[in-house]
């Protein structure tokens, strides 16, 4: 059985060429292979200003970022019960104070651990100093 024809209006009948470099052909067939489309339906997209989705999926089993996501839990629990405490009329004390001071101290060593992380999945050297 014969594939069914396109309507007329919705063929792709004029062609236009062009020629790319090595290194532009690579960029653009990598670019087209991430949106998965062909290079053509890429091609014509970019070319009529279409907006060009390209999805990444990244999977990364690390213990470190595992640990690190169940720390963010634990310090979102502990700002929940501060917050908790001060919505219910409690007083600024110094312990909470210091509880705040750190939660919030926890969070940005978290932060460079996670930019230390992230440097090196994607094969970056550079060191982030806390």
């Amino acid at each position: 059985m014969a594939r069914p024809k396109k309507e007329k209006e919705l063929r792709h009948n004029h062609q236009i060429m062009l020629r790319l470099t090595d290194t532009e052909y690579e960029i653009v067939a990598a670019n087209a292979k991430a949106a998965n489309l062909s290079l053509a339906e890429y091609a014509r997209k970019q070319i009529m200003n279409k907006r060009v989705i390209v999805k990444y999926e990244l999977v990364a089993d690390l213990p470190e970022l595992k640990k690190l996501i169940g720390e963010f839990g634990k310090i979102g629990s502990n700002l929940n019960q501060i917050a908790r405490h001060f919505n219910s009329g409690g007083i600024h004390s110094q312990e909470m104070r210091k509880a705040i001071n750190q939660s919030i101290a926890r969070i940005y060593e978290m932060k460079y651990e996670v930019l230390k992380l992230a440097g090196e999945f994607h094969g970056n050297t550079e060191t982030y100093n806390e």
